[in-house]
C-alpha cells in the first residue's frame, strides 16, 4: 500500500480490526505507536495528509482492563508443575506476583539490587527512572537466592518465550482468564488493597510518582466486593 492510497477509511477499518483483535489497552497502545508514524511521514512529506486526524480509540484510564488473579488462584498456580517448566520463569513470575514488578524490570534485576542486610530490593524502573525500594520477607528473600553481585537474579528468554510458558502454566493450572505478565503487578496491587493496604503505600511500591495510576486499583477492588456480595444466595425475606 503506497502511503497516499492510505484514507481515512482504512484508519477506521484499522482501529475497529485492533478493538476486535486486542483485549484490555493493547487496542489503544497500538495504534498511539501506528499514529506516531503516520505523523512522522506527514512531517517528512511523505504523506500529504494525516488519514489519523479525527480517528480515535478511547480509553478509561480509570478502570482497569487485564485480568487479575486472585490469592487462591495465586496458590494452585504455585502448587502446579508440569514436565518441561523453566524453573526460572516460574520463580521470576511469582516474585512479580508479590512485589509488582514489570517484566522489562524483573529481567533485569542483579544481585547488586538486593540489600540483605536490612532485607530490601532495591532499583531503577527502566520505564519511569523512578527508584523503586520494596521490603524482602523470608519468602522473597528465599526466591531470590544469593549469587555475584553483577549476575542477574532471574536469567529470562525473550518475552514471547515467557508468555507462551505463562500460558502453558496458567492453562495446566486451570485458570481460563487471560493472563500476560504485566497481569502479575496488577493482581498484586489489587490483592494487597483488598488486604488492607492503604493508596499511597500501594502507589510507593509500585513506583507511581502520584495517585492517579493507582486509583484504578480501588476502583477494581470495589467491583471485587460487589462481585462478591452479589454472589451470595438471594434474600428471602
Amino acid at each position: 500500500v503506497k502511503p497516499e492510497q492510505i484514507s481515512k477509511d482504512m484508519i477506521v477499518a484499522f482501529t475497529e480490526y485492533l478493538q476486535h483483535r486486542f483485549v484490555g489497552e493493547g487496542a489503544h497502545t497500538l495504534y498511539a505507536r501506528f499514529k506516531k508514524i503516520i505523523k512522522a511521514a506527514v512531517e517528512k512529506d511523505v504523506m500529504r495528509k494525516n488519514p489519523c486526524n479525527g480517528v480515535v480509540i478511547k480509553i478509561d484510564n480509570g478502570s482497569l482492563k487485564k485480568d487479575v488473579l486472585s490469592m487462591d488462584e495465586i496458590k494452585c498456580l504455585i502448587s502446579t508443575h508440569y514436565h518441561g517448566e523453566s524453573v526460572n520463569i516460574r520463580r521470576a513470575f511469582i516474585f512479580c506476583l508479590y512485589c509488582g514488578l514489570r517484566w522489562c524490570d524483573v529481567k533485569d534485576l542483579t544481585f547488586a539490587n538486593v540489600d540483605y542486610a536490612n532485607r530490601l530490593l532495591k532499583f531503577e524502573q527502566a520505564k519511569t527512572k523512578g527508584h523503586v525500594v520494596i521490603p524482602l520477607n523470608d519468602g522473597l528473600l528465599k526466591l531470590i537466592g544469593e549469587g555475584n553481585r553483577d549476575e542477574l537474579i532471574f536469567p529470562l528468554p525473550s518475552h514471547n518465550m515467557c508468555l507462551k510458558a505463562l500460558r502453558h502454566w496458567t492453562a495446566r493450572a486451570g485458570i481460563e482468564k487471560h493472563i500476560t505478565w504485566h497481569c502479575a503487578r496488577h493482581s498484586f496491587a489489587v490483592n494487597i488493597l483488598n488486604n488492607g493496604a492503604n493508596i499511597k503505600t500501594v502507589a510507593s511500591l509500585l513506583g507511581h510518582s502520584g495517585l492517579k495510576h493507582t486509583e484504578k486499583y480501588t476502583r477494581a477492588v470495589d467491583s471485587l466486593k460487589a462481585e462478591a456480595i452479589n454472589s451470595l444466595p438471594e434474600l428471602e425475606l
